[in-house]
């Protein structure tokens, strides 16, 4: 199948932010049954992000507050350009800057590597402490930086937006007239906190952050759903995405490839494997024939 014109074998993606950028730990979700990887969103220079703990489990899915950590664009891209020399992938590059002039450089650093598609983090709420507001959340801010980094970019942009927005259509249907080629969506939900009461305090130490895993599933599909029906972009849909199942419901409401991170966190990268296996069969049993077929296929009623 085809993804921003990319042959890719399978609609499963690793989600950004997931594994850290070796070429190496990539690859192996290559093999494992992904047919795309996403990178930790670089920026220009080194970030540590926010100090430990960062990752929480609860009931239900993960909260995290890592805050970007990244080795920066020129590590980055040297771990893309590894990867590409040893498989052959579909690799998504996310980048995040501080303004639109920011991004602009980013991408100009990523058309000069093997990258196949950029991904622009707009959406990231547990750094909103150094950046305030999400992009994603400011349509203006939106359109400046969409619209400023298509302008130099030489392979297809995605844009990353918030499952915070209120509305989500007019921001999908605003990032699409920006210029975007697609949308990855949905970013963590958030904020959210959860306490120790023993120690009677925030389990992180950054108080709270970013809400994913199987809790965030009906959101992501319920968005991604709204958004289908306003874009005639295609949308990587992620979001509590565990089993072939739910990545069938998610590409039925209108995702053309699906990402899959806090799975790995909680199953490994076997879990692409198993993914694939459970939606194969799915098709088998009820006559599909491509993945393509399931895009969008939802019957309201």
């Amino acid at each position: 199948m085809l993804f921003l014109g990319k042959e890719i074998s399978t609609p499963l993606t690793l989600a950004s932010g997931i594994l850290g950028i070796s070429f190496s730990s990539l690859q192996r979700v290559i093999r494992d049954g992904a047919g795309m990887v996403t990178t930790k969103s670089l920026s220009i220079e080194p970030r540590i992000g926010h100090e430990g703990p960062v990752i929480a489990e609860f009931d239900g899915g993960l909260i995290n507050s890592v805050g970007l950590t990244n080795p920066g664009i020129a590590e980055g891209l040297e771990e893309v350009e590894k990867f590409k020399r040893g498989i052959d992938g579909v690799v998504i590059v996310s980048v995040f800057g501080a303004n639109a002039e920011e991004f602009v450089q980013l991408a100009s650093a990523v058309n000069d590597s093997s990258a196949d598609i950029l991904e622009l983090n707009l959406s990231c709420p547990n750094v909103e402490d150094e950046f305030k507001r999400p992009f994603a959340l400011m349509p203006d801010k939106i359109t400046e930086i969409v619209s400023a980094v298509k302008a130099v970019s030489n392979i297809p942009v995605l844009a990353k937006l918030s499952p915070n927005a209120n509305d989500i259509s007019a921001i999908a249907a605003l990032t699409e007239a920006a210029g975007a080629d697609g949308l990855t969506m949905i970013n963590t939900l958030g904020h959210g906190m959860v306490i120790d009461a023993v120690a009677k305090r925030p389990v992180l130490r950054n108080n709270f952050g970013g809400i994913s895993g199987p809790c965030i599933k009906p959101l992501a599909i319920k968005l991604i759903h709204d958004a289908y029906k306003v874009v005639n972009i295609p949308i990587l849909g992620t979001g509590g995405v565990s089993t072939g199942l739910d990545a069938i419901e998610m590409m039925m409401a209108g995702a053309s490839a699906i990402g899959v991170g806090s799975a790995v966190y909680d199953h490994g990268l076997d879990v692409f494997k198993s993914i694939r296996e459970e939606m194969e069969v799915f098709m088998d049993t009820h006559g599909y024939t491509k993945y393509s077929d399931l895009i969008g296929i939802l019957k309201e009623n």
